[in-house]
């Protein structure tokens, strides 16, 4: 294994990704939603996303030159947070609090 993929591997560990589309409410789940309809928001930005895992302190990193596998074309990014609980546990959060930042 080449330096740079194991040095790609380790700094991965211990996090998770989240992905706007995991929250995203106008997404179906065959698009990459996991959260219900009712607990995600309209269109997330990596933005919202940060703001609301460093307000929930997640620790997160923003990858903004990363693609969505399942929608490639899109650049819309990620966001690395703890991995200390279920991603959807920390998807319902995010999805609180953003709701919360947005009214």
């Amino acid at each position: 294994m080449s330096c740079i993929v194991k040095s790609m591997m380790m700094k991965d560990r211990g996090k998770l990704v989240i992905w706007p589309a995991y929250i995203d409410k106008t997404k179906s789940r065959k698009d990459g939603r996991i959260v219900s309809r009712k607990t995600s928001v309209e269109s997330p930005t990596i933005k919202e996303i940060n703001k609301a895992a460093a307000k929930l302190g997640m620790n997160p990193e923003v990858e903004a030159d990363k693609a969505y596998p399942r929608s490639w074309w899109e650049d819309k990014g990620r966001v690395l947070i703890d991995n200390t609980a279920p991603k959807t546990h920390h998807c319902r959060r995010i999805c609180s609090a953003i709701k919360e930042m947005r009214s």
